[in-house]
């Protein structure tokens, strides 16, 4: 799995995956099982550990593979369910057009996910 210093983000890519992780914070419904299911200890870690994350991403510093994966994964979730994530509000809460974010969440996951699937 690649670390930031390898793994070639655009910045519209990095965008999304900050977007996704604040939303969390925002319409979504974090549960202790669903930060658990995305790889956290519990939704309180998450909140600690996301803004780590957010951080890294935003000066385009190296990861772990898990943090690419959690990032990833915390944003495909959030994305996608309006059960537990934004779903339907994603538009309007982040301002990323849903074909904009299918287009790249399908480009991190070229990126990220190949070498995540192997290490789950």
């Amino acid at each position: 799995m690649p670390t930031g210093d390898d793994l070639e983000l655009t910045a519209d890519e990095r965008h999304l995956l900050r977007a996704g992780l604040r939303e969390w914070g925002g319409p979504a419904r974090l549960t202790d099982s669903m930060a658990v299911a995305i790889g956290f200890r519990s939704a309180t870690d998450f909140f600690v550990q996301a803004k780590r994350i957010d951080r890294a991403l935003a000066a385009g510093a190296s990861m772990s593979s898990s943090d690419w994966r959690s990032a990833l994964l915390a944003t495909e979730v959030v994305f996608a369910s309006d059960v537990v994530g934004s779903g339907v509000e994603w538009e309007t809460t982040t301002g990323i057009s849903d074909a904009d974010a299918v287009r790249l969440l399908r480009s991190i996951q070229r990126k990220v996910a190949g070498g995540a699937r192997r290490t789950l």
